[in-house]
């Protein structure tokens, strides 16, 4: 008999709830035609990911509110279990006063250094999510 885990489909709260446990993930956007995934650090505002940027692809692709994606997990190999959450929607800057003075400070501070002062909201159009949990017993 095997030891494999389930694979459970995750509706969107259960994925927003985990979204709210981590810290880092990726965002999928294009740069130069090209796809391009970076790790960014994030916080979730309104049901929304935000992450911070300087400028460059990340912020164009606000600014054209291009669709993007954005992925996060939590994986434990050694046992076999874990999570990932996929968000896509479209990328716009934060320009309202009021949500800007929310998301700024020390709520998300970059991690590497230089300046990063545009606010990014990653609309979540669409979340899906999957986990790996253990085997329920057959009674």
């Amino acid at each position: 008999m095997g030891t494999g885990q389930e694979l459970e489909v995750l509706g969107r709260e259960r994925c927003l709830s985990l979204l709210d446990t981590v810290r880092v993930g990726r965002l999928v956007f294009t740069e130069g035609a090209l796809p391009a995934v970076q790790p960014v650090n994030f916080r979730l505002y309104r049901g929304h990911v935000v992450i911070r940027v300087a400028g460059g692809a990340k912020l164009d692709a606000a600014a054209g509110h291009a669709v993007v994606a954005f992925q996060a997990d939590q994986l434990d190999a050694d046992q076999l279990s874990g999570w990932s959450v996929t968000v896509v929607g479209h990328a716009e800057l934060i320009t309202d006063v009021d949500d800007l003075v929310a998301v700024s400070g020390i709520w998300l501070q970059p991690w590497a250094t230089g300046r990063r002062q545009h606010f990014v909201r990653i609309r979540t159009e669409k979340v899906t999510g999957r986990g790996l949990r253990a085997p329920q017993p057959v009674t």
